[in-house]
C-alpha cells in the first residue's frame, strides 16, 4: 500500500495504508495548517527548505513508517480532458497519445509530464471507439513538488490530480456520481463512473470567496467571517440567517457550475446523469450546506467519508471525525496500489 500526502493551500495531510488479507487498514495520519507558500508558486530556496520542514514534521509526528508517498498536484494547474480514438490496442493508444497529444492539452508538449488512462473500450459502438483520459501536468510543476518532498527527506513515488484521487476514495463501484471538492482556493468537480474519472473541470470560487462574503456583508475582519463560515454555514436557524443569507448568491454560482459540468457531459460526451453529488473538502462541512445544494440542484447529495474502504479504529475514527472531509485526497491516493 502508498503513503498519500496532499499539499493543500492552507493544510498538509498524510495518509500510511497497509494492506491485510482483503482488508485496507489505516496504518497512520496526520494534518497540519501552514501560512506559508504552496509548492506551485515557490521560487527561492528558502521557502523550499521552509515547506519540506512543515512535511518533514507532519510525517513524523503522524508516526508515518514508510518514507515512500503518493502526491496530488492542484487542480486548476493540471489539464484532464476524454479522448477518443478508434478501437486501438493499448500499445497503439500510448503511442497516439503520445504523438497526437499537442492538439488537446494548452501547452507545448516537451513541456508537459503526460499520463493517459483506458477508461473504456466500445467495441459495438459505431464506429468501434476506445475512451482515453488524458492528463497532463507542466513539467516545472512535478519539478517543484519532488523537489521540496525530497527536501523533507521523503521519496516521491507517483503523481496524480486530486479529482483522481477523490473518485478512487469516495466514489460507488459501478455507479456515475458527481465529485464536488470544496477548497480555500478552487471548487473542483469531477464525474466519476464505475470509481474512475471521466470528467473535471475548476472553478475558482471557493472556501476564500464564501469567507470574503461573509467579511463584506456582515463587516467583520476575514478571521471572524472565517469562523462564522465554520459556525453557521447556510443554516437558515442560525444568528437569524444572516451568514447564510451572504453566503447564498456566491453559493449558487458554484451551483450553477455544476449544473453546466453535468450537462456538458451528458450532450457532449453522451454519458449517463450522475445519480448523486459526493461533497469533499473543508468546506463540506458547512451547516446547512447538504439541504441548501440539494435544493438547488434537484439532486441527493451527501457528504463524503474517504474512510468507507478503509478499517479505521475506533478510537481512531473519533479523533478524526471532525477533520474527516479534509482526508479524502490522501486517502485516494494511498489507496492508489490498490487498482488492477
Amino acid at each position: 500500500m502508498s503513503v498519500g500526502l496532499d499539499i493543500g493551500s492552507k493544510t498538509i495531510k498524510i495518509v500510511e495504508l497497509v494492506k491485510e488479507a482483503n482488508l485496507v487498514r489505516l496504518q497512520g495520519s496526520g494534518i497540519i495548517g501552514y501560512s506559508g507558500t504552496p509548492p506551485e508558486t515557490l521560487e527561492n530556496d528558502k521557502d523550499f527548505s521552509s515547506l519540506a520542514q512543515v512535511i518533514r514534521k507532519l510525517h513524523s509526528e503522524a508516526r508515518i513508517s514508510r518514507k515512500e508517498v503518493v502526491v496530488s498536484l492542484p487542480e486548476p494547474l493540471v489539464f484532464t480532458r476524454t479522448v477518443k480514438f478508434p478501437l486501438l490496442t493499448d500499445a497503439e493508444v500510448a503511442s497516439a497519445v503520445k504523438w497526437e497529444a499537442e492538439q488537446y492539452i494548452p501547452i507545448p508538449v516537451n513541456e508537459a509530464i503526460l499520463q493517459h488512462q483506458i477508461l473504456e473500450k466500445k467495441e459495438t459502438a459505431t464506429p468501434p471507439e476506445v475512451l482515453v483520459l488524458l492528463v497532463a501536468a507542466p513539467r516545472t510543476l512535478i519539478e517543484k513538488y519532488l523537489k521540496v518532498v525530497s527536501l523533507a527527506g521523503l521519496n516521491v513515488i507517483a503523481a496524480e490530480t486530486q479529482l483522481m484521487a477523490l473518485c478512487r476514495a469516495l466514489a460507488p463501484q459501478k455507479k456515475t456520481v458527481m465529485i464536488v471538492d470544496f477548497g480555500a482556493k478552487s471548487t473542483n468537480i469531477a464525474i466519476s463512473k464505475n470509481t474512475q474519472l471521466v470528467f473535471s473541470r475548476s472553478v475558482a470560487t471557493a472556501g476564500e470567496a464564501f469567507t470574503r462574503a461573509i467579511s463584506q456583508n456582515l463587516t467583520m475582519e476575514a478571521k471572524q467571517a472565517e469562523e462564522y463560515k465554520k459556525a453557521y454555514g447556510l443554516s437558515v436557524s442560525q444568528q437569524e440567517g444572516k451568514v447564510g443569507q451572504a453566503l447564498r448568491p456566491i453559493f449558487a454560482i458554484v451551483a450553477e457550475e455544476i449544473k453546466k459540468a453535468i450537462h456538458f457531459y451528458q450532450t457532449e460526451e453522451k454519458g449517463e446523469p450522475p445519480s448523486a453529488v459526493v461533497l469533499a473538502g473543508g468546506t463540506s462541512g458547512m451547516p446547512g450546506i447538504v439541504p441548501a445544494l440539494s435544493g438547488l440542484l434537484g439532486m441527493e447529495v451527501i457528504i463524503g467519508n474517504p474512510f468507507t474502504k478503509v478499517v479505521v479504529d475506533p478510537s481512531v475514527a473519533k479523533a478524526l471525525l471532525s477533520y474527516q472531509p479534509l482526508y479524502s485526497v490522501a486517502v485516494g491516493l494511498g489507496l492508489r496500489e490498490e487498482e488492477s
